[in-house]
């Protein structure tokens, strides 16, 4: 019977115990020579161990797969072209951050690989603890423990070799930062569409792209593919120095390995490698503390709400008597007709009461921009992670929860760092109960309606912890119910504190308030004429008739204004809007809600900014607008009772997101059932949950 041969490269950083390790393999044959071309020593060691041949070939020491030095060169085009089953990184234990750095170069190539963490002799003696399975978990190969100079470990290593010789391969779990991870994705759709073929994964094309390889350059620099690919790739340049503030892609990459080994160091590492504590260590010392940690980022999120609500308020009240002049500008000059209602009571009305919100928008966007681009929501993650597995949530889930305070489209997106599809589609369906800017202008409305000034801040602050932890609530009852999987290892990058980028935090804040103004202009601007529309047809003309006899025939103004807003009231009811409203009203009616509210939310599945608009149109129409008109905030405040207001905010808070973020959701579940349970999910749990809070407040008051 013939041997099965194993061909094994052996790649490690200078001094990790290479050499010392095949010597403490027994009975091996050690062969010396040149690689072909260079004078850098080749050694081959041949070993038969368990029905199988070994053949190693141990790669000059390098400390990454670079073209600096001979070293380098030599183990970089061996690793490339040459011929082998299996890559045996081996690392010293005592300096993990440092050594991850090369492994993380490795885990790029997409090869069958297992890991020697070696010399924990002498980690043992510096107190050093690395936790191997968590560490194999994150990388995605197996870890094991050796000591060359113990003689410890050896055969668990070769078994693991074989082990994984005869096992598929499985995907690579090197993940880098989300801006590259998007560009690499990007490369790799061009690549598909195009059917392009190649030896090697897509994946591993689209980095070696990014990282500026020469030879990939070459390789598709005559292909017809290439005209395709350059607009894209100098796109992705952009995108990518614009987060990183430099075009210097080498540089980049290298802060990317750095980020990955620390966060990989930071999870499963028991004792710092050192007294001496660098700036990052001091700051990570008091932001992820394990007690303070948590309060500390809570009253961050506390303060920005402070803010949102307190400084964007200020704006507010100009903002309010411009579009409401405007509103009365319009219907002077163009008169008492339909005309001067839809521009006016329609357009403006519509598009205006979603561009009041704007200031409070804008603040938010900036304090997550800020809190991202100094390094620190990387820390959270981290922080929550052991809290979030006892939701059965991942954390790394964080990332994508947080983005949905912003808007639920990118979030949606960022969900794709997941790798186990059962955590990614969890954190799917928890994303909607973190509330997006879209949701925030009906809750400043809301809350500035019912609450003091003094207490908004805090009370808007409530709105959005409270909807997270629902969220997390869920998430545990649907990990038990519907998505059962093994937890799956976190690490997340820990890049070096940053001072915030104001030109990164201009761009993405500018770019967010454009849409959100954009979305006012364009979509929620057709959407408020069609409820303009929906809300004054049919006319009753009848009914019309003799009412308009009834105020000729009233003695005083008193009367003639009650019989106007009679007429108003009715057609309103009556309208298209009103039917649709009357209809669904017995499903609303236990939460509090009239007919209004219950058309408000409805056109929400649309767009959040538009239930806004919509209560601002159906409780503005039938009232004079002169310059005593009362502001959308004191309507709602009169016609709306505290008890249904709580409802309605525990139901937005919870109910499906808009349609543009329901599209991208079906596009990464991969599902259209995936939405219809998502809608029967949150529906029912909205009205579930706004149900026992209009009895609450109703028993409280």
């Amino acid at each position: 019977m013939n041997n099965k041969t194993i061909k094994i490269a052996l790649v490690g950083q200078p001094n990790v115990g290479k050499s010392m390790l095949i010597n403490s393999i027994s009975n091996a044959k050690l062969k010396v020579g040149n690689f072909s071309g260079v004078t850098v020593a080749k050694e081959e060691v041949f070993l038969e161990y368990k029905n199988y041949r070994f053949e190693i070939t141990d790669l000059p020491g390098s400390y990454s797969l670079t073209n600096f030095t001979l070293e380098e060169k030599v183990t970089k085009s061996f690793l490339d072209n040459s011929n082998y089953d299996i890559i045996l990184n081996v690392i010293d234990s005592t300096k993990l951050e440092r050594n991850l750095y090369l492994t993380s170069e490795l885990l790029e190539l997409d090869k069958k690989m297992v890991i020697a963490l070696n010399m924990t002799d002498e980690a043992k003696k510096e107190k050093i603890e690395i936790d191997e399975k968590q560490l194999s978990k994150i990388l995605g190969k197996p870890c094991i423990k050796t000591s060359a100079a113990k003689n410890s470990g050896i055969s668990e290593l070769l078994d693991e070799i074989i082990k994984k010789f005869e096992s598929e391969k499985l995907p690579t779990k090197l993940i880098f930062s989300d801006v590259i991870e998007e560009e690499i994705t990007n490369i790799e759709n061009i690549l598909e569409e195009n059917g392009f073929k190649s030896q090697e994964t897509y994946r591993q094309l689209a980095i070696k792209i990014l990282k500026e390889d020469e030879e990939t350059y070459k390789f598709f620099h005559d292909h017809p593919i290439w005209i395709k690919l350059q607009p894209i790739v100098s796109e992705a340049f952009e995108h990518i120095a614009l987060h990183y503030n430099t075009k210097n892609m080498e540089d980049i990459f290298n802060e990317e390995k750095h980020s990955f080994s620390k966060g990989a160091v930071t999870e499963t590492l028991k004792v710092k490698l050192s007294n001496k504590k660098s700036l990052t260590d001091k700051i990570d010392s008091i932001l992820i503390h394990k007690l303070f940690g948590i309060p500390i980022f809570l009253f961050l999120m506390w303060g920005l709400f402070q803010l949102t609500f307190e400084v964007g308020n200020i704006p507010m009240d100009l903002i309010d008597a411009f579009f409401a002049n405007l509103i009365d500008n319009t219907k002077n000059i163009l008169g008492n007709n339909e005309i001067s209602s839809i521009i006016a009571d329609g357009a403006i009305a519509g598009v205006g009461s979603v561009i009041l919100f704007l200031p409070n928008i804008v603040i938010l966007f900036i304090g997550i921009a800020l809190l991202e681009t100094t390094g620190y929501m990387s820390r959270v993650a981290f922080l929550l992670d052991g809290f979030f597995h006892k939701f059965g949530l991942h954390g790394k889930s964080f990332i994508p929860l947080v983005t949905g305070f912003g808007c639920s489209v990118p979030a949606y997106m960022a969900a794709r760092t997941l790798k186990n599809e059962k955590d990614r589609l969890l954190t799917l369906f928890i994303i909607g109960f973190m509330s997006c800017g879209a949701r925030l202008p009906i809750y400043v409305l809301f809350v500035g309606a019912f609450f003091s000034n003094e207490n908004a801040g805090n009370i808007l602050f409530l709105i959005y912890i409270s909807g997270a932890i629902l969220g997390l609530f869920a998430a545990k009852v649907l990990k038990i119910i519907v998505f059962k999987s093994e937890d799956e290892p976190f690490v997340m990058e820990m890049p070096k504190y940053r001072m915030p980028s104001l030109k990164l935090i201009w761009h993405t804040v500018s770019n967010q308030a454009l849409m959100y103004l954009k979305k006012a202009g364009t979509y929620i601007l057709a959407a408020s004429l069609l409820i303009w529309f929906a809300s004054n047809y049919p006319k009753h003309l009848e009914y019309e008739q003799t009412i308009a006899t009834k105020i000729e025939q009233a003695s005083t103004q008193e009367e003639k204004a009650i019989l106007s807003n009679k007429l108003a009231q009715y057609n309103l009811e009556n309208s298209y809007l009103g039917i649709i409203g009357k209809t669904t009203e017995p499903l609303f009616e236990p939460l509090g809600f009239d007919w209004k509210m219950t058309v408000a939310l409805e056109t929400g599945l649309a767009a959040k900014e538009i239930v806004v608009s919509t209560l601002g149109i159906l409780y503005g129409l039938g009232e004079e607008n002169d310059e005593q008109s009362k502001g959308l905030i004191e309507k709602i405040r009169t016609n709306i009772p505290f008890a249904s207001a709580i409802s309605f905010i525990v139901f937005v808070m919870i109910y499906l997101p808009c349609l543009a973020a329901s599209m991208v959701f079906v596009k990464e579940a991969g599902s259209w059932k995936y939405l219809g349970y998502l809608f029967i999910f949150t529906t029912t749990t909205a009205w579930i949950m706004s149900f026992i809070a209009y009895n609450i407040i109703n028993l409280i008051l």
